[in-house]
């Protein structure tokens, strides 16, 4: 059958009817807020390049839970900027660093949302890089202990799972075998499986003061135009033992977000990064877009590509803005 007995816009008409036929849903369920902690006590300095987004310390971020919990947002993700770096990223892994003391504040406020933690070591190092590095290069192998470490530091903290961001070889498994070995053996790892070296990651680095201080990031994260390594990368990520698998950045790699959940059925995440974030808060501040509109379009083709979890900075806005 065609026109004019086929009328495609019969089921466009008003928004009861689209509504009543919408094939994809947005819900607050599928949030994940990211959150950026820091020392002190009554810290809350914003991002001058991620408008709404704040640095705050472990106190803040408790009480910042509690409104984020109230929209009905299931988690949040810590990243940890410390006081001092080293060569050996020992802010990482301290029982009293800055992440394990936002995961404690946040628990002890009896908050019952999800708490999960970015396990890298890029924040913590003097260097700026996500490893170990000796004679200019990022080594793998000795890298994994101090992740594996910081893993069971967060989770000692009180942390509900841990994702590991840092794109070192085989560091699901380190993770993995390092919690069971301390009794941790229930707690989910979401790896970072295809995080690619990705220009989008511009504002990030000023929100954890994690700019390399020599190089970049191209020897460990992938090349923005491989496809098929993205599912080798998370085929070996749940052969590890990787409970969900995340796709970084969104929007420029929706293509990778569809083929890894028709590949694999585990649950994916994709994370809306901050750069994806910053130009639409940029254009939106010049009238040039229909900020609510853009986001809630940019959310959905997440979820129609695949994403089960969606980690993102527009968390709290688009809390507000779903019907």
């Amino acid at each position: 059958m065609y026109f004019p007995d086929v009328r495609m816009r019969r089921l466009r008409k008003n928004e009861n009817m689209r509504r009543l036929v919408r094939e994809t849903k947005i819900s607050v369920d599928d949030f994940i807020y990211p959150l950026f902690t820091v020392p002190g006590t009554g810290v809350k300095n914003e991002i001058s390049s991620m408008p709404g987004v704040f640095q705050m310390s472990a106190d803040v971020i408790a009480e910042e839970c509690k409104e984020i919990e109230a929209l009905g947002i299931p988690g949040v993700i810590l990243f940890g900027i410390p006081e001092a770096k080293d060569e050996a990223a020992s802010g990482a892994y301290d029982e009293f660093g800055v992440v394990q003391n936002a995961i404690r504040a946040i628990k002890d406020s009896k908050n019952s949302m999800l708490v999960l933690t970015d396990v890298c070591l890029c924040e913590y190092m003097s260097h700026g890089h996500c490893g170990v590095v000796r004679d200019g290069e990022v080594l793998n192998d000795i890298s994994l202990e101090l992740l594996a470490q910081t893993a069971v530091s967060h989770v000692e903290a009180g942390a509900d799972m841990v994702a590991p961001s840092d794109m070192m070889d085989g560091r699901v498994a380190a993770i993995r075998s390092s919690l069971d070995e301390t009794g941790h053996t229930d707690i989910p790892i979401m790896s970072y499986a295809a995080k690619y070296a990705s220009a989008f990651y511009g504002p990030f680095r000023e929100a954890a003061e994690s700019v390399p201080q020599f190089g970049d990031r191209r020897s460990y994260q992938m090349d923005p135009p491989n496809a098929l390594e993205a599912l080798r990368e998370a085929a070996l990520d749940i052969e590890e033992g990787a409970d969900i698998i995340m796709v970084k950045p969104a929007l420029a790699y929706l293509d990778i977000v569809r083929m890894v959940a028709d590949e694999f059925g585990y649950p994916t995440a994709a994370y809306n990064v901050s750069g994806e974030y910053s130009m639409v808060k940029a254009a939106a501040a010049k009238g040039w877009l229909d900020e609510e509109r853009v986001v809630m379009e940019s959310l959905t083709a997440m979820k129609r590509a695949g994403a089960d979890i969606i980690l993102t900075y527009h968390a709290k806005d688009a809390a507000g803005w779903i019907k």
